[in-house]
C-alpha cells in the first residue's frame, strides 16, 4: 500500500481499515498502520498507549484464538472526516477448541471505531464481548440453555 501525507479520502481510509483487519487475520505486520503515539482499547483489557502498549495488547489477546477471522464483505462502515465506524462479523477458533460464528453462536459481531489521519491509525476502539466461547454461564444463564 503506498502512502501519502496529505488529505485523504473516505475510500483512503476505508482501504486503511480493511488493510488492518487482513493484516490482523493473516498474521502479518499490522502495527506499522498505527500512528507512533496510537491508543487502542479493548474490552477487559483497557486502553493501550502507543505501539509499543499495542503490541503488548494484541500479544496478550492473540494467545486467546488459534484461528480468528473478518468478514470484510458484510462490514458495514460509515466514514465521516477522519472517523471511520467499522460494524462487522468475524469467525474463528477459541484456544480451547470452541468455534464461533454469527449465526451458529452468540459471538463475533463487534464494531471499531477508528480515527485514521495521514494513511496511520491514530485511535482504534473495539467493542466486542470478549468471551468468544459462551463459558461465561454463571452470570448469563441463557448461554447455557443455548448448549441445551
Amino acid at each position: 500500500m503506498t502512502t501519502s501525507i496529505g488529505t485523504m479520502t473516505r475510500e483512503q481510509r476505508k482501504s486503511v481499515a480493511l488493510e488492518l483487519f487482513k493484516r490482523f487475520d493473516t498474521g502479518s505486520d499490522f502495527l506499522e498502520l498505527f500512528d507512533d503515539h496510537a491508543t487502542a482499547y479493548f474490552p477487559k483489557w483497557g486502553v493501550a498507549n502507543g505501539k509499543s502498549e499495542i503490541s503488548r495488547m494484541f500479544g496478550e489477546i492473540s494467545v486467546l484464538f488459534t484461528e480468528f477471522r473478518h468478514f470484510p464483505e458484510y462490514t458495514n462502515f460509515v466514514v465521516e472526516d477522519d472517523l471511520v465506524v467499522a460494524e462487522g462479523i468475524t469467525y474463528g477458533t477459541t484456544a480451547d477448541g470452541t468455534p464461533w460464528r454469527p449465526g451458529l453462536t452468540h459471538a463475533g459481531r463487534f464494531v471499531d471505531i477508528m480515527e485514521i489521519r495521514d494513511h496511520k491509525i491514530h485511535r482504534l476502539f473495539t467493542y466486542v464481548d470478549p468471551d468468544f466461547a459462551g463459558a461465561d454461564t454463571t452470570r448469563y444463564p441463557w448461554l447455557a440453555a443455548d448448549d441445551a
